[in-house]
Protein backbone atom coordinates (compact mmCIF):
# COMPACT_ATOMS: atom_id res chain seq x y z
CA UNK A 1 0.00 0.00 0.00
CA UNK A 2 1.85 3.74 -1.22
CA UNK A 3 0.60 5.51 1.97
CA UNK A 4 0.42 9.34 1.50
CA UNK A 5 1.93 9.59 5.22
CA UNK A 6 4.56 6.67 5.36
CA UNK A 7 7.92 9.29 4.33
CA UNK A 8 6.94 11.91 6.93
CA UNK A 9 6.34 8.36 9.45
CA UNK A 10 9.46 7.35 9.00
CA UNK A 11 11.70 10.33 9.36
CA UNK A 12 9.67 11.11 12.18
CA UNK A 13 11.00 7.80 13.36
CA UNK A 14 13.79 8.21 13.41
CA UNK A 15 13.85 11.12 15.86
CA UNK A 16 12.29 9.34 17.84
CA UNK A 17 14.67 6.32 17.71
CA UNK A 18 16.86 8.75 19.91
CA UNK A 19 14.17 10.39 22.45
CA UNK A 20 16.52 8.37 25.32
CA UNK A 21 20.03 9.64 24.66
CA UNK A 22 21.52 11.52 27.46
CA UNK A 23 21.99 14.81 26.60
CA UNK A 24 25.88 15.63 26.85
CA UNK A 25 26.38 19.22 28.29
CA UNK A 26 25.10 22.40 26.41
CA UNK A 27 28.60 23.78 24.93
CA UNK A 28 29.69 20.18 23.80
CA UNK A 29 26.13 20.34 21.73
CA UNK A 30 26.87 24.04 20.96
CA UNK A 31 30.87 23.15 19.82
CA UNK A 32 29.52 19.99 17.24
CA UNK A 33 30.52 20.30 14.27
CA UNK A 34 28.84 18.74 11.39
CA UNK A 35 30.17 17.52 8.69
CA UNK A 36 28.96 18.97 5.23
CA UNK A 37 27.13 16.81 2.64
CA UNK A 38 28.88 17.65 -0.51
CA UNK A 39 26.08 17.55 -3.46
CA UNK A 40 26.29 18.50 -7.17
CA UNK A 41 23.49 20.30 -8.62
CA UNK A 42 23.18 20.92 -12.06
CA UNK A 43 19.64 21.67 -14.59
CA UNK A 44 19.10 19.85 -17.64
CA UNK A 45 18.00 22.41 -20.53
CA UNK A 46 14.44 20.70 -20.08
CA UNK A 47 14.25 22.38 -16.42
CA UNK A 48 15.04 18.96 -14.93
CA UNK A 49 17.07 20.04 -11.92
CA UNK A 50 19.63 17.44 -10.71
CA UNK A 51 21.11 16.42 -6.94
CA UNK A 52 23.48 14.13 -6.34
CA UNK A 53 25.86 13.17 -3.38
CA UNK A 54 28.50 10.79 -4.35
CA UNK A 55 29.23 7.67 -0.87
CA UNK A 56 30.91 5.10 -1.17
CA UNK A 57 30.47 4.28 2.15
CA UNK A 58 28.15 1.25 0.78
CA UNK A 59 27.26 -0.06 -2.57
CA UNK A 60 24.02 0.86 -2.90
CA UNK A 61 22.44 4.20 -4.09
CA UNK A 62 18.98 5.68 -4.02
CA UNK A 63 17.24 7.08 -6.80
CA UNK A 64 14.58 9.44 -5.86
CA UNK A 65 12.33 12.03 -8.01
CA UNK A 66 10.52 14.92 -6.59
CA UNK A 67 7.53 16.23 -8.00
CA UNK A 68 6.58 20.21 -7.08
CA UNK A 69 3.34 19.29 -6.61
CA UNK A 70 1.14 18.06 -3.56
CA UNK A 71 -2.53 18.25 -2.31
CA UNK A 72 -2.17 22.16 -2.42
CA UNK A 73 -2.36 21.68 -5.80
CA UNK A 74 -5.12 19.41 -6.67
CA UNK A 75 -7.74 20.79 -8.18
CA UNK A 76 -11.19 22.84 -6.68
CA UNK A 77 -13.96 19.83 -5.94
CA UNK A 78 -10.95 16.98 -6.71
CA UNK A 79 -8.81 16.73 -3.51
CA UNK A 80 -7.15 13.52 -3.38
CA UNK A 81 -5.30 13.99 -6.90
CA UNK A 82 -1.84 14.24 -6.17
CA UNK A 83 -2.39 11.31 -3.72
CA UNK A 84 -4.26 9.65 -6.61
CA UNK A 85 -1.05 10.07 -8.86
CA UNK A 86 1.50 8.84 -6.00
CA UNK A 87 -0.73 5.40 -6.98
CA UNK A 88 -0.64 5.56 -10.59
CA UNK A 89 3.05 6.21 -11.18
CA UNK A 90 3.18 2.68 -9.93
CA UNK A 91 0.85 1.32 -12.96
CA UNK A 92 2.02 0.49 -16.62
CA UNK A 93 4.00 2.88 -18.57
CA UNK A 94 4.11 2.34 -22.45
CA UNK A 95 7.69 -0.07 -21.69
CA UNK A 96 6.58 -1.47 -18.10
CA UNK A 97 4.23 -3.79 -16.46
CA UNK A 98 2.00 -2.61 -13.69
CA UNK A 99 4.10 -3.10 -10.68
CA UNK A 100 7.30 -3.65 -12.57
CA UNK A 101 8.97 -1.18 -10.17
CA UNK A 102 8.52 -3.82 -7.43
CA UNK A 103 10.31 -6.44 -9.84
CA UNK A 104 13.14 -4.02 -10.65
CA UNK A 105 14.05 -2.79 -6.91
CA UNK A 106 12.47 -6.27 -4.73
CA UNK A 107 13.48 -8.61 -6.97
CA UNK A 108 17.69 -7.71 -6.49
CA UNK A 109 17.51 -6.83 -2.76
CA UNK A 110 16.36 -3.24 -3.02
CA UNK A 111 12.92 -1.68 -2.52
CA UNK A 112 11.18 1.26 -3.04
CA UNK A 113 8.00 3.32 -2.10
CA UNK A 114 5.98 7.22 -2.59
CA UNK A 115 4.61 9.53 -0.62
CA UNK A 116 2.33 12.76 -0.82
CA UNK A 117 2.44 15.93 1.19
CA UNK A 118 1.00 18.99 1.00
CA UNK A 119 3.89 20.62 -1.29
CA UNK A 120 5.45 17.75 -3.27
CA UNK A 121 4.90 13.99 -4.48
CA UNK A 122 7.85 12.01 -3.77
CA UNK A 123 8.86 8.90 -5.64
CA UNK A 124 11.90 6.84 -4.36
CA UNK A 125 14.18 3.38 -4.38
CA UNK A 126 17.17 1.87 -2.75
CA UNK A 127 19.06 -0.96 -4.61
CA UNK A 128 22.87 -2.03 -5.03
CA UNK A 129 24.69 0.12 -6.72
CA UNK A 130 25.26 -1.72 -10.06
CA UNK A 131 21.30 -1.22 -10.95
CA UNK A 132 21.74 3.07 -11.08
CA UNK A 133 21.24 3.01 -14.79
CA UNK A 134 18.46 0.56 -14.63
CA UNK A 135 16.30 2.71 -12.49
CA UNK A 136 17.47 6.19 -14.03
CA UNK A 137 15.43 4.71 -16.97
CA UNK A 138 12.78 3.38 -15.23
CA UNK A 139 12.39 6.90 -13.29
CA UNK A 140 12.37 8.57 -16.74
CA UNK A 141 9.87 6.28 -18.34
CA UNK A 142 7.06 6.54 -15.87
CA UNK A 143 7.47 10.48 -16.27
CA UNK A 144 7.91 10.36 -20.14
CA UNK A 145 5.15 7.24 -21.07
CA UNK A 146 2.92 6.74 -17.99
CA UNK A 147 -0.38 5.23 -19.40
CA UNK A 148 -2.89 7.47 -17.81
CA UNK A 149 -6.50 5.00 -18.44
CA UNK A 150 -9.33 4.35 -17.75
CA UNK A 151 -8.56 0.99 -15.91
CA UNK A 152 -5.58 2.24 -14.24
CA UNK A 153 -7.08 5.08 -13.08
CA UNK A 154 -10.12 3.38 -11.53
CA UNK A 155 -8.13 0.51 -10.42
CA UNK A 156 -6.21 3.01 -8.01
CA UNK A 157 -8.85 5.43 -7.24
CA UNK A 158 -10.60 2.83 -5.61
CA UNK A 159 -7.18 1.92 -3.84
CA UNK A 160 -6.76 4.95 -2.00
CA UNK A 161 -10.91 5.38 -1.45
CA UNK A 162 -10.18 2.34 0.89
CA UNK A 163 -7.38 3.79 2.15
CA UNK A 164 -9.13 6.69 3.22
CA UNK A 165 -11.55 4.19 4.47
CA UNK A 166 -8.76 2.32 6.87
CA UNK A 167 -6.94 5.59 8.04
CA UNK A 168 -10.03 8.27 8.69
CA UNK A 169 -12.74 6.55 9.54
CA UNK A 170 -12.08 3.27 10.51
CA UNK A 171 -9.17 4.75 12.58
CA UNK A 172 -10.86 5.92 16.19
CA UNK A 173 -9.21 9.58 15.54
CA UNK A 174 -8.24 10.04 12.03
CA UNK A 175 -11.63 12.27 11.72
CA UNK A 176 -9.78 14.26 14.36
CA UNK A 177 -6.45 14.59 12.44
CA UNK A 178 -7.95 14.80 9.17
CA UNK A 179 -10.06 17.67 10.24
CA UNK A 180 -7.17 20.09 10.98
CA UNK A 181 -6.08 21.38 8.19
CA UNK A 182 -9.99 22.29 6.44
CA UNK A 183 -10.23 23.90 10.09
CA UNK A 184 -7.01 25.75 10.28
CA UNK A 185 -7.20 27.25 6.70
CA UNK A 186 -9.88 29.58 5.33
CA UNK A 187 -8.73 30.02 1.91
CA UNK A 188 -5.39 28.59 1.24
CA UNK A 189 -5.52 24.98 -0.43
CA UNK A 190 -3.85 23.70 2.77
CA UNK A 191 -7.21 23.38 3.64
CA UNK A 192 -7.60 20.10 1.45
CA UNK A 193 -6.42 16.88 3.25
CA UNK A 194 -4.13 15.41 1.42
CA UNK A 195 -5.27 11.85 1.54
CA UNK A 196 -9.02 13.50 -0.76
CA UNK A 197 -12.10 12.35 -0.03
CA UNK A 198 -14.13 9.53 -1.53
CA UNK A 199 -16.49 12.13 -3.06
CA UNK A 200 -14.18 14.23 -4.38
CA UNK A 201 -12.86 10.85 -5.86
CA UNK A 202 -16.09 9.81 -7.33
CA UNK A 203 -16.64 12.74 -8.98
CA UNK A 204 -12.88 12.48 -11.25
CA UNK A 205 -13.57 11.94 -14.33
CA UNK A 206 -10.22 9.98 -16.28
CA UNK A 207 -9.59 13.63 -18.58
CA UNK A 208 -9.32 15.42 -15.41
CA UNK A 209 -6.71 12.97 -14.30
CA UNK A 210 -5.01 13.18 -17.74
CA UNK A 211 -5.32 17.06 -17.54
CA UNK A 212 -3.41 16.71 -13.96
CA UNK A 213 -0.38 14.68 -15.37
CA UNK A 214 0.23 17.19 -18.09
CA UNK A 215 -0.24 19.60 -15.99
CA UNK A 216 1.98 19.31 -13.27
CA UNK A 217 4.09 15.46 -14.37
CA UNK A 218 6.99 17.49 -16.50
CA UNK A 219 10.66 17.63 -16.10
CA UNK A 220 10.52 21.77 -14.95
CA UNK A 221 8.74 20.74 -12.16
CA UNK A 222 10.83 18.02 -10.68
CA UNK A 223 14.33 17.21 -9.09
CA UNK A 224 15.96 14.24 -9.70
CA UNK A 225 17.93 13.00 -6.67
CA UNK A 226 20.54 10.39 -6.57
CA UNK A 227 22.81 9.48 -3.44
CA UNK A 228 25.41 6.69 -2.74
CA UNK A 229 28.09 4.46 -4.83
CA UNK A 230 28.22 5.74 -8.20
CA UNK A 231 30.76 7.26 -10.58
CA UNK A 232 30.04 11.32 -11.40
CA UNK A 233 30.31 10.85 -15.05
CA UNK A 234 28.85 8.27 -15.77
CA UNK A 235 25.88 9.45 -13.78
CA UNK A 236 25.64 12.65 -15.76
CA UNK A 237 25.80 10.51 -18.86
CA UNK A 238 22.78 8.47 -18.03
CA UNK A 239 20.54 11.14 -16.93
CA UNK A 240 21.11 12.78 -20.01
CA UNK A 241 20.57 10.12 -22.02
CA UNK A 242 17.31 9.21 -20.25
CA UNK A 243 15.97 12.12 -19.46
CA UNK A 244 17.42 14.93 -21.51
CA UNK A 245 15.30 14.17 -24.27
CA UNK A 246 11.90 14.44 -22.39
CA UNK A 247 10.40 17.86 -23.94
CA UNK A 248 9.57 20.44 -21.65
CA UNK A 249 5.86 21.98 -22.33
CA UNK A 250 5.69 25.29 -23.35
CA UNK A 251 3.29 26.72 -20.43
CA UNK A 252 4.07 27.39 -17.32
CA UNK A 253 3.68 25.46 -14.44
CA UNK A 254 0.25 26.65 -12.48
CA UNK A 255 1.48 28.30 -8.68
CA UNK A 256 -0.58 28.75 -6.03
CA UNK A 257 -1.60 32.17 -5.53
CA UNK A 258 -3.58 32.25 -2.78
CA UNK A 259 -2.70 34.18 0.34
CA UNK A 260 -3.65 32.83 3.48
CA UNK A 261 -5.34 36.02 5.76
CA UNK A 262 -3.93 36.81 9.30
CA UNK A 263 -5.88 35.18 11.96
CA UNK A 264 -8.75 38.30 13.68
CA UNK A 265 -10.67 35.79 16.10
CA UNK A 266 -10.41 32.87 18.06
CA UNK A 267 -12.46 29.71 16.08
CA UNK A 268 -13.85 26.72 18.27
CA UNK A 269 -15.00 23.59 16.02
CA UNK A 270 -16.71 20.60 17.44
CA UNK A 271 -16.27 17.13 15.22
CA UNK A 272 -17.92 13.91 16.78
CA UNK A 273 -16.78 10.48 15.70
CA UNK A 274 -18.89 6.98 15.50
CA UNK A 275 -15.70 5.27 16.21
CA UNK A 276 -13.89 7.30 19.12
CA UNK A 277 -13.76 5.72 22.15
CA UNK A 278 -12.75 8.71 24.38
CA UNK A 279 -12.81 12.59 23.38
CA UNK A 280 -9.88 14.65 21.94
CA UNK A 281 -8.96 17.95 21.58
CA UNK A 282 -6.25 19.77 18.50
CA UNK A 283 -5.37 23.36 18.95
CA UNK A 284 -3.39 25.13 15.66
CA UNK A 285 -2.26 28.54 15.32
CA UNK A 286 -0.93 29.73 11.72
CA UNK A 287 3.25 30.23 11.44
CA UNK A 288 5.35 31.01 8.98
CA UNK A 289 6.76 29.30 5.48
CA UNK A 290 9.68 27.39 6.00
CA UNK A 291 12.32 29.58 4.50
CA UNK A 292 11.53 32.06 8.08
CA UNK A 293 14.68 32.18 10.10
CA UNK A 294 12.09 31.00 13.05
CA UNK A 295 10.93 27.72 11.90
CA UNK A 296 13.75 26.03 13.63
CA UNK A 297 13.04 27.84 16.94
CA UNK A 298 9.25 26.49 16.74
CA UNK A 299 10.57 22.91 15.93
CA UNK A 300 12.63 23.01 19.13
CA UNK A 301 9.85 24.50 21.18
CA UNK A 302 7.18 21.82 19.70
CA UNK A 303 9.90 19.31 20.89
CA UNK A 304 10.26 20.52 24.52
CA UNK A 305 6.41 20.06 24.56
CA UNK A 306 6.43 16.74 23.00
CA UNK A 307 9.28 14.63 22.97
CA UNK A 308 9.32 11.76 24.66
CA UNK A 309 7.88 11.00 28.13
CA UNK A 310 10.10 13.53 30.07
CA UNK A 311 8.64 16.23 28.00
CA UNK A 312 6.50 18.88 29.46
CA UNK A 313 2.78 17.86 27.87
CA UNK A 314 3.59 14.25 29.07
CA UNK A 315 4.34 15.01 31.83
CA UNK A 316 1.27 17.39 33.16
CA UNK A 317 -1.76 15.98 31.18
CA UNK A 318 -0.87 11.95 31.17
CA UNK A 319 1.61 11.50 34.05
CA UNK A 320 0.80 14.16 36.96
CA UNK A 321 -2.77 15.15 36.07
CA UNK A 322 -3.94 11.61 34.40
CA UNK A 323 -5.95 13.70 32.13
CA UNK A 324 -4.57 12.43 28.43
CA UNK A 325 -3.38 8.88 27.59
CA UNK A 326 -1.67 10.48 24.82
CA UNK A 327 -0.33 14.42 24.28
CA UNK A 328 1.86 15.84 21.04
CA UNK A 329 2.82 19.35 19.66
CA UNK A 330 4.52 20.02 15.95
CA UNK A 331 5.50 22.60 14.24
CA UNK A 332 4.26 21.70 10.66
CA UNK A 333 6.67 23.86 8.36
CA UNK A 334 5.86 23.96 4.56
CA UNK A 335 6.53 25.90 1.51
CA UNK A 336 3.33 28.25 2.20
CA UNK A 337 1.94 29.34 5.92
CA UNK A 338 2.40 26.32 8.11
CA UNK A 339 0.81 25.27 11.47
CA UNK A 340 1.48 25.28 14.94
CA UNK A 341 -0.65 22.07 16.55
CA UNK A 342 -1.17 21.04 19.99
CA UNK A 343 -3.46 17.70 20.86
CA UNK A 344 -4.63 15.75 23.52
CA UNK A 345 -6.20 12.61 23.28
CA UNK A 346 -8.09 12.54 26.86
CA UNK A 347 -8.58 9.68 29.64
CA UNK A 348 -11.46 8.03 30.66
CA UNK A 349 -13.59 10.72 32.36
CA UNK A 350 -12.38 13.82 31.33
CA UNK A 351 -13.36 16.64 28.76
CA UNK A 352 -11.75 18.75 25.98
CA UNK A 353 -11.80 22.09 28.38
CA UNK A 354 -9.87 20.02 31.12
CA UNK A 355 -7.14 19.29 28.73
CA UNK A 356 -7.28 22.40 26.85
CA UNK A 357 -6.40 24.26 30.30
CA UNK A 358 -3.51 22.12 30.92
CA UNK A 359 -2.23 22.43 27.25
CA UNK A 360 -2.31 26.25 27.45
CA UNK A 361 -0.79 26.38 30.58
CA UNK A 362 1.87 24.42 29.87
CA UNK A 363 2.58 26.41 26.11
CA UNK A 364 2.27 29.55 28.32
CA UNK A 365 4.85 28.42 31.10
CA UNK A 366 7.58 27.32 28.25
CA UNK A 367 6.77 31.01 26.57
CA UNK A 368 7.42 32.83 30.24
CA UNK A 369 9.37 31.05 32.55
CA UNK A 370 13.00 30.57 32.52
CA UNK A 371 13.74 27.43 30.43
CA UNK A 372 16.60 25.25 31.96
CA UNK A 373 19.51 24.97 30.18
CA UNK A 374 20.18 20.95 30.86
CA UNK A 375 16.34 20.44 29.26
CA UNK A 376 17.24 22.58 25.87
CA UNK A 377 20.54 21.22 25.37
CA UNK A 378 18.56 17.47 25.98
CA UNK A 379 16.11 18.40 23.30
CA UNK A 380 18.54 19.88 20.75
CA UNK A 381 20.57 17.01 21.32
CA UNK A 382 17.29 14.60 20.42
CA UNK A 383 16.95 16.54 16.94
CA UNK A 384 20.38 16.67 16.14
CA UNK A 385 21.09 13.39 16.98
CA UNK A 386 17.98 12.16 15.02
CA UNK A 387 19.06 14.11 11.67
CA UNK A 388 22.17 12.64 11.82
CA UNK A 389 21.08 9.34 12.62
CA UNK A 390 19.18 9.91 8.97
CA UNK A 391 22.32 11.02 7.45
CA UNK A 392 24.14 7.98 7.74
CA UNK A 393 22.26 6.37 4.39
CA UNK A 394 21.79 7.04 0.93
CA UNK A 395 18.28 7.14 1.46
CA UNK A 396 18.71 9.65 4.28
CA UNK A 397 21.14 11.59 2.68
CA UNK A 398 18.75 12.01 -0.49
CA UNK A 399 15.79 12.83 2.02
CA UNK A 400 17.64 16.13 3.70
CA UNK A 401 18.85 17.07 0.48
CA UNK A 402 14.84 17.20 -1.45
CA UNK A 403 13.95 18.60 2.21
CA UNK A 404 16.08 21.46 2.09
CA UNK A 405 16.18 21.82 -1.61
CA UNK A 406 12.05 21.69 -2.08
CA UNK A 407 10.51 22.58 1.65
CA UNK A 408 13.27 25.34 2.75
CA UNK A 409 13.53 26.32 -1.49
CA UNK A 410 17.47 26.41 -1.24
CA UNK A 411 19.50 22.66 -1.27
CA UNK A 412 22.00 24.84 0.79
CA UNK A 413 20.13 24.50 3.66
CA UNK A 414 21.06 20.88 3.97
CA UNK A 415 24.38 22.48 4.91
CA UNK A 416 23.15 25.04 7.68
CA UNK A 417 20.06 23.78 9.32
CA UNK A 418 21.95 21.89 12.27
CA UNK A 419 24.21 24.66 12.76
CA UNK A 420 21.17 26.56 13.09
CA UNK A 421 19.60 24.10 15.66
CA UNK A 422 22.52 24.24 17.46
CA UNK A 423 22.37 27.91 18.21
CA UNK A 424 18.52 27.90 18.92
CA UNK A 425 18.63 30.06 22.27
CA UNK A 426 15.85 30.00 24.79
CA UNK A 427 15.31 33.29 24.04
CA UNK A 428 14.13 32.33 20.46
CA UNK A 429 12.00 29.49 21.68
CA UNK A 430 10.16 32.25 24.08
CA UNK A 431 9.77 34.72 21.24
CA UNK A 432 8.77 33.09 18.75
CA UNK A 433 5.90 31.29 20.96
CA UNK A 434 4.53 34.55 22.21
CA UNK A 435 4.88 35.65 18.47
CA UNK A 436 2.64 32.58 16.92
CA UNK A 437 1.22 30.82 19.54
CA UNK A 438 0.61 32.67 22.77
CA UNK A 439 0.42 36.20 21.29
CA UNK A 440 -1.70 34.78 18.32
CA UNK A 441 -5.16 33.39 17.94
CA UNK A 442 -6.22 29.77 17.83
CA UNK A 443 -8.30 27.24 16.04
CA UNK A 444 -9.85 24.69 18.46
CA UNK A 445 -11.21 21.35 17.33
CA UNK A 446 -13.21 19.24 19.90
CA UNK A 447 -13.43 16.00 19.26
CA UNK A 448 -16.16 13.98 20.82
CA UNK A 449 -17.43 10.64 20.72
CA UNK A 450 -20.74 10.21 18.85
CA UNK A 451 -23.86 8.68 20.87
CA UNK A 452 -25.40 5.42 19.41
CA UNK A 453 -27.69 6.49 16.34
CA UNK A 454 -26.66 10.23 16.54
CA UNK A 455 -25.32 11.04 12.69
CA UNK A 456 -21.83 12.81 12.85
CA UNK A 457 -21.49 16.31 12.87
CA UNK A 458 -19.03 19.22 12.28
CA UNK A 459 -19.89 22.44 13.84
CA UNK A 460 -18.15 25.71 14.10
CA UNK A 461 -17.81 28.96 16.18
CA UNK A 462 -15.90 32.07 16.57
CA UNK A 463 -15.29 34.27 19.61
Amino acid sequence: MRHPLRAAVRLASLTLLVAGVLAPPAAAAADLVVPPIHYRERTLSNGLQVLSVEDHASPTVTVQVWYHVGSKDDPAGRSGFAHLFEHLMFKSTKHMHSEQMDRLTEDVGGANNASTSDDVTNYYEVVPANYLRTLLWAEAERLSNLNVDEKNFKSERAVVQEEYRQSVLANPYGKLFNAIGPHSYTVHPYQRPTIGSIEDLDAASLQNVIDFHRTFYRPDNATLIVAGDFDPKQLDAWVDQYFGWIPKPATPVPQVAAVEPARTADKRYTETSPTAPLPGIAMTWLIPPTPSADTIPLQVAAALLSEGDSSRLYQSLVYRSQVAQQVGADADARVGPGLFTAYAILASGHTPDEAEKLLRAEIDRLATQPIPDAELAKVKTQLLTGQLKQRQTPMGLAFALGQASLIDGDPAHVNTDLATLQKVSAADVQRVLHTYVTGAHSVTIDYLPQPKGAQATSQGATK
